[in-house]
């Protein structure tokens, strides 16, 4: 739609402020083709006021429901992977590591350590029993003994209601 066009529909809506009224009738009064462009959507206006809107009938509401019900539920989109790709992806990762790794084996030297030394464990607990550890080994069963309660209590709580 053209501005020119814009404009006559706004002035025969009434859409339009006083100078740009005026701006249109001068067009108008001047222009012959803008006057038939004029008079023509006039000619349409009137007809357009004529016709009588239609209406739905009573049960358009029902059975467009009815009929959306009647369609089948859209199903989810099931794609099937091929295992061939997933095989491909998995053997490609595993042959990488295993290269990795037998570079690694290949590059080190292993020397293993001489265990023909005597081992001797000496055990003293009086290094080991600390009051410190004392106190941690009995605020740590303090703290599992309260969780157990509340959860002994929460327990009860809700089998009695």
């Amino acid at each position: 739609m053209n501005t020119i066009e814009q404009q006559l529909w706004d002035y025969i809506d009434g859409n339009l402020n006083e100078t740009q009224r005026k701006n249109i009738e001068e067009k108008i009064e001047k222009d012959a083709e803008v006057k038939l462009q004029y008079e023509e959507l006039l000619n349409l206006n009137s007809v357009f006021s004529e016709m009588e809107i239609d209406e739905p009938s009573m049960s358009f509401t029902r059975n467009v429901m009815d009929s959306v019900t009647l369609e089948p539920a859209p199903v989810s989109l099931k794609t099937k992977v091929d295992n061939r790709i997933i095989y491909g992806i998995g053997g490609f990762f595993v042959a990488s590591l295993l290269a990795l790794l037998s570079y690694v084996f290949y590059n080190s030297t292993f020397i293993m350590p001489d265990f023909s030394r005597y081992m001797s464990v000496s055990f003293e607990i009086d290094k080991v029993i600390t009051p410190t550890s004392l106190y941690i080994f009995l605020g740590i069963d303090l703290v599992l003994g309260l969780i157990y309660i509340d959860y002994f209590l929460r327990k009860k709580l809700n089998h009695n209601k």
